[in-house]
């Protein structure tokens, strides 16, 4: 694909999450039943809204652009005939959704190989969409569109982190990593899902810290984030894109400092 190419697949990309918000809209803060995927005292949940949104997704792609894989949270893999391939969180934040907080959204990427090229997040409650592709972003809001820009003059002391929730971090190593940042901040703040990552790239919050995420977490956001000037790497500065622990910063000199932050503590571990 070209650049010409790629903007008119981010045009449709983004009237298509459009489309399934109101598919969202229909079941958020409405009695639902909600499925749990794990089980022995674990919690990941699943309703009728992912799976729905996602089957939409999928099938507006197919009839667009059926040489392209599928790689969906809930449906799986679909493989294509081409090097483009599309990956969707059909709701990420699916915890908040059935919470009624507004902090879940649609992810929808574009991929070339492996590499993400395009990203939308939708979240149709705050009539918000958050596009970015080629090193341009923007967010469109009833009508009216800004351009993404992280904060390039953040530093750690000054900077404000959001994380969604301790428990991500699959262990103490990686827990303690987190709170040495942590403690360097202005402001933690938990709580976001990948909301957290958008305000990232509008200018308002500094740094997103997670672990344990999925692929389909984390790649539709970073050509959103990459748009705003920021950064995203996984926690030793490697690419991010199979997810894990991710680290993303509103400039290159906050992403360094916070990333000597998480490796303060190896040596006398």
């Amino acid at each position: 694909m070209n650049d010409t190419e790629i903007s008119a697949a981010l045009e449709f990309a983004t009237g298509i999450v459009e489309q399934a918000g109101q598919i969202a809209l229909g079941y958020f803060r409405r009695p639902l039943a909600i499925e749990n995927k794990l089980g022995d005292g674990l919690f990941d949940p699943v309703t009728v809204a992912d799976r729905e949104i996602e089957h939409f997704l999928g099938s507006r792609i197919r009839e667009r652009f059926p040489d392209h894989g599928i790689v969906g949270e809930e449906h799986g893999i679909l493989e294509g005939r081409s090097r483009y391939s599309w990956i969707i969180d059909p709701i990420d934040g699916t915890r908040a959704f059935i919470s009624g907080v507004p902090a879940w959204g649609i992810l929808l990427g574009l991929r070339e190989n492996e590499r993400c090229i395009a990203g939308v997040v939708h979240q149709p409650y705050l009539e918000e969409t958050f596009c970015g592709s080629a090193g341009q972003g923007w967010l469109l809001r009833r009508g009216e569109r800004r351009v993404l820009a992280c904060r390039r003059e953040a530093r750690l002391a000054d900077a404000i982190l959001y994380c969604t929730h301790p428990g991500m971090f699959g262990n103490a190593t990686d827990l303690a990593a987190f709170q040495r940042v942590a403690e360097r901040c202005r402001l933690m703040r938990y709580g976001g899902d990948c909301y957290s990552y958008c305000l990232l790239a509008l200018g308002h919050v500094d740094l997103v810290i997670e672990g344990s995420l999925q692929a389909y977490d984390i790649q539709p956001l970073i050509p959103i984030i990459e748009a705003g000037g920021g950064v995203v790497t996984g926690r030793d500065g490697e690419d991010a894109s199979s997810g894990g622990f991710v680290i993303a910063a509103a400039n290159p000199t906050l992403h360094h400092q916070a990333l000597q932050a998480l490796r303060a503590g190896r040596t006398s571990s």
